[in-house]
């Protein structure tokens, strides 16, 4: 598996390309900005990318999509749920992001739907909580946790507007994430990879 991570956007959002190695096909979860970044990396990598996968709608994790759409013709996919949230000026407003709402989404995703990346498969899971639609993928001993879970931390829960609620995030990642393997890589949505095992032990709001 072909796996680069870029801090991209405003407030450093990561953006993971996700790639087969076999049939050089693959995905962009988060495109949160810097296009042109994301855009060079994809030329180096020689990938042909089927889907941009958003882990929630928030303006970090969506500021490049419509710019990576116009250039690669790859599937806009999210959680029904979140669609509305991609359209929330209030929101870019309030973290200091620019508006650039994204268009109409291709697909709309739920919880257990199969991502199939050439030989790769990523199973959609529905971690509501920071925002109503949030999701985690998880394949190949990998989970996207956009902003579900954190080294050492969660998603933010304050703006119910956007769907967060504390009670909600919590039990999403003990009944959906938590189950998992502790040698399952937890990438996030900001800051450094961990592991299921290493939250389960030592995440303050978990244990």
């Amino acid at each position: 598996m072909i796996l680069k991570t870029l801090a991209v956007g405003p407030l450093d959002a990561n953006c993971f390309i996700v790639g087969c190695e076999k049939e050089k096909t693959g995905m962009v979860i988060d495109p949160g900005g810097d296009a042109d970044k994301i855009n060079h990396e994809l030329r180096n990598l020689g990938l042909k990318i089927k889907m941009i996968v958003l882990t929630h709608g928030h303006g970090d994790h969506t500021g490049a999509t419509n710019e990576l759409k116009t250039a690669t013709g790859a599937d806009i996919t999210i959680h029904a749920d979140d669609v509305a949230l991609m359209q929330d000026e209030g929101l870019c407003s309030m973290f200091g992001i620019n508006y650039n709402p994204v268009r109409q989404p291709d697909i709309l995703l739920k919880d257990g739907d199969i991502l199939e990346i050439g030989e790769l498969k990523f199973k959609v899971i529905h971690t509501p909580g920071h925002s109503r639609g949030g999701i985690c993928l998880l394949g190949e001993g990998v989970l996207f946790s956009g902003d579900t879970l954190f080294e050492g931390s969660i998603g933010r829960t304050d703006l119910p507007r956007a769907g967060g609620d504390y009670n909600t995030i919590i039990k999403s990642i003990k009944t959906k994430l938590l189950t998992l393997d502790d040698s399952t890589i937890v990438y996030p949505g900001h800051g450094p990879k961990t592991t299921i095992g290493a939250e389960r032990r030592g995440n303050p709001f978990l244990t």
